[in-house]
Order: structure tokens, then C-alpha cells, then sequence
């Protein structure tokens, strides 16, 4: 019998007209983006579905994001999928949460659109940077970073795919020593700030405070941390960890070695893109790997995974 988990993407993936489908065929996606619209007083529909300008802005990405990926989610468990652990990739972790049963849905879409607005105004515009980094090994780019103030990684995707972050002018100097010391690309992302460094701290610190009138229930099931890329079984852990998050390496790649070695070999992205699956897929060969998106994948997925 497969060991399943449910992967959810992180900020990047947002698209428009991502989740259109399952809110026209589903009556339960429906009503969470109508939901998601009162909670935030915003018109998700108009958000997630048509062509605008305000999708990848921080503020209204994260909480667009985490409504679709849920809202597909719980369609997905409505076919008869459930996932044995979950995990989610930075944003993805609060539906990671939701999904294993710690948070409610309410509770995740609203802090998360607390969280894209810190996170949007935690540092003045141009102080701070991230890079991807192709080609080298995290080893040697932690050689690197550990030589240079206020750069550090901010993910560990996969192999040979590693992301810096920092003071804009040390991610400069880090990116050229990097191109010497033989990464193969060095590619500036499109974001707003330095997210995953110690430049969010202060903003980690107001997402406590966030954090600390939302209720947290007992795990059904557990969910993979970011922070340590450990299991997390009790839920007490919770907002310790999210706050945390926020200015701490994402540790992707080790997360998912955690789940292949409990004996997870069946992964199930959900939410727009396949950024997660790429990943998995250069991690282990030896697993299966699925992505829904549409409502078609749904029914390709079901039929595969289906116990």
C-alpha cells in the first residue's frame, strides 16, 4: 500500500485562473473561495482567476494562494485521497498545517494575508535580495556565505538548486564569488525582499503576535517543518515554528529525504505549477510523483492513488 503525501507550493507559483475549474465543477472549492472572499473582504474570485496586477503582489499572493491550494485539497480528499504526512514548501507550510488537521481553514487564510503583508513591508525596497544558485553543491555555497555578513541561504530545494539571500550589496559579492568558485548559474529572482534571512526577524516577531490568537489543534496526521526538516507530531510545536520560518532556511530537499525515509514513496503536489514535483523528481528517482492543478489531473491522480 502507498505512503502518500500532499506537497503545497510557496510563493511563485500563483497564476491566474489558477483554481477556476474546481470552483466551477466543485461545490466544496466554491464555497471556500466565497468563503476566503467575506473572511478578507476581498474578491478572491476576481483575485485568483482573471489577468491583474495585485496577484503578485506579497500582500494578496499568499492568502490567493493558500485559498486555491486548499480549496483543491479538500476536493482531492472529497474524491477519497488522504495523505498519510503533509508538507509545504514556505506559504505551503499553513496548508500543510491546515490539511494535517492543526489549523483551521479560516485561520490559515487570514494569517497568511497578515503574513504577505509583513513580510511586504519588513524591509524598504532595494535593501535586501535573493538569488538562485545552479549547478553547485549547498556545501560549497555555504563556503561561500558562511564568509560573507548578511547573505545566507534561504532554500534548499533539490540538489544543484540552492537560493541566497540577504543585504542586496553581500548577495552581490556572494553571487560573483560564487560564478568564480564554479556555480554553473546565478540568476536574481524577482521578489520583493530578502525572505528566509535575519533581515525578517523583526517581522517573525509581529507574525508571533498574529500567531498567538490563532487556535492550534491537535495534528490528525503529521506535517514536515521547514525549520528543522523534522516531522512534527504535536502540534505545541506549531507557532514556535512559524515564526521561526519566516526568517530561517527553507530545508526542502532534507524534508522530503525525511519523508522517503519514514517510507513515504507516493507524492501528490497541489496547487498551480510543478515546481515541487521538479524538485522531488531530482531528489529520488525511486518514488512516484503526481501533480493536480486542474480538474482533470483530480481524476488522473485519483485513479492512480486511489487505496
Amino acid at each position: 500500500m502507498n505512503k502518500i503525501a500532499f506537497l503545497f507550493p510557496g510563493q511563485g507559483a500563483q497564476k491566474a485562473g489558477m483554481g477556476k475549474d474546481f470552483y466551477e465543477k466543485y461545490e466544496t472549492a466554491r464555497q471556500i473561495f466565497d468563503q476566503a472572499s467575506q473572511w478578507l473582504d476581498m474578491d478572491m474570485k476576481a483575485l485568483c482567476f482573471e489577468e491583474n496586477d495585485r496577484l503578485d503582489l506579497t500582500e494578496y499572493t499568499q492568502a490567493a494562494l493558500v485559498t486555491t491550494c486548499l480549496a483543491m485539497e479538500k476536493v482531492v480528499e472529497e474524491q477519497g485521497l488522504y495523505p498519510d504526512v503533509t508538507a509545504g514548501l514556505s506559504l505551503g507550510e499553513y496548508c500543510a498545517i491546515e490539511a494535517a488537521g492543526g489549523m483551521k481553514l479560516q485561520d490559515a487564510v487570514t494569517t497568511v494575508r497578515k503574513r504577505g503583508i509583513l513580510m511586504e513591508q519588513a524591509v524598504p525596497a532595494g535593501k535586501g535580495s535573493m538569488t538562485a544558485v545552479l549547478g553547485m553543491d549547498s556545501r560549497d555555497i555555504e563556503k561561500v556565505t558562511d564568509s560573507i555578513e548578511d547573505v545566507g541561504i534561504a532554500n534548499y530545494n533539490c540538489p544543484g538548486q540552492i537560493v541566497i539571500t540577504g543585504k542586496t550589496e553581500a548577495v552581490c559579492e556572494a553571487s560573483q564569488k560564487l560564478k568564480e568558485a564554479g556555480a554553473r548559474r546565478v540568476m536574481p529572482l524577482k521578489v520583493s525582499g530578502p525572505f528566509h534571512s535575519p533581515m525578517l526577524s523583526e517581522a517573525g516577531k509581529e507574525l508571533g503576535q498574529v500567531l498567538a490568537q490563532v487556535e492550534i489543534s491537535p495534528l490528525k496526521i503529521p506535517y514536515v517543518t521547514n525549520v528543522t526538516a523534522q516531522y512534527v507530531k504535536d502540534s505545541s510545536q506549531t507557532k514556535v515554528l512559524l515564526e521561526k520560518q519566516i526568517s530561517s532556511s527553507i530545508r526542502w530537499q532534507q524534508s522530503v529525504e525525511a519523508m522517503i525515509a519514514d517510507g513515504v514513496d507516493t507524492f501528490v503536489e497541489i496547487g498551480p505549477g510543478k515546481t515541487l514535483a521538479g524538485f522531488v523528481k531530482k531528489i529520488s528517482k525511486d518514488v512516484q510523483i503526481y501533480n493536480i492543478q486542474t480538474t482533470d489531473d483530480l481524476e488522473t491522480v485519483i485513479s492512480a492513488c486511489r487505496r
